[in-house]
């Protein structure tokens, strides 16, 4: 049986326990593109807390995309798996080829999803990072790795729903872990939404461009109607 109707009933179950949990006044949360920005946008109403994307690209091998030799974050931190890379002998030119291709379509997205705003700063914050559902966790995880370097003060991940064994092995990579829940056996992120439809571009564009208006004026800027995800 699905535990949400969509990402939107989710962001709002999570955002009451992280608003529990999280007593920070510097807080941010960055929600990990598309899906984990509808409950991401939940979650910043909650906090009072400014809103932005926190982007994460693959850098897998090529021909053989499956293996990841590490990963390129926002805020231009690269987070590399050294023995991935020595054990396949992977020279630095081929890598560095494969981070400039990805950095690419990281800033593209990037450009897209902003339009314009900067990217909020990490350093010396408490970071709270969301998405929609952790399954192996792997881009999660990478871009936990990438907020290290960039100062940040203390590291919350937070989704709606996650596979049990993967929510207990971040607790050995962030300073806190939230599920809200861990059913079991898991299977899919997905089983676990009544509508799990793609999150569009236009929504992640729409949900950041109120959250920085929200901002600025202090109050919650209503939703257009027909807005579900």
């Amino acid at each position: 049986m699905p535990l949400f109707e969509n990402r939107t009933e989710a962001g709002r179950a999570l955002a009451e326990r992280v608003r529990r949990s999280v007593a920070d006044l510097d807080v941010l949360v960055l929600a990990l593109p598309r899906g984990g920005v509808p409950v991401g946008y939940e979650v910043a109403r909650a906090l009072h807390a400014p809103l932005d994307v926190f982007l994460v690209r693959k850098l897998g091998m090529p021909g053989e995309e499956e293996l990841a030799l590490g990963a390129i974050a926002s805020g231009g931190v690269r987070v590399l798996n050294k023995e991935l890379i020595d054990h396949l002998h992977v020279s630095e030119e081929l890598l560095n080829q494969v981070t400039a291709r990805e950095q690419l379509e990281l800033e593209k997205r990037e450009r897209l999803y902003r339009e314009g705003r900067p990217l909020l700063a990490v350093s010396g914050r408490t970071v709270v990072l969301v998405d929609d559902g952790l399954a192996t966790g792997a881009s999660m995880l990478a871009a936990a790795r990438a907020l290290r370097p960039q100062g940040a003060r203390k590291i919350v991940v937070a989704v709606p729903v996650a596979a049990r064994q993967t929510c207990n092995e971040f607790r050995h990579e962030v300073d806190e872990i939230i599920c809200v829940s861990t059913p079991h056996p898991f299977g899919a992120v997905g089983l676990w939404y009544e509508d799990f439809s793609q999150t569009s571009e236009e929504e992640v564009r729409d949900l950041l461009a109120r959250a920085a208006q929200e901002a600025r004026n202090g109050v919650p800027v209503a939703q257009p109607a027909g807005f579900s995800n």
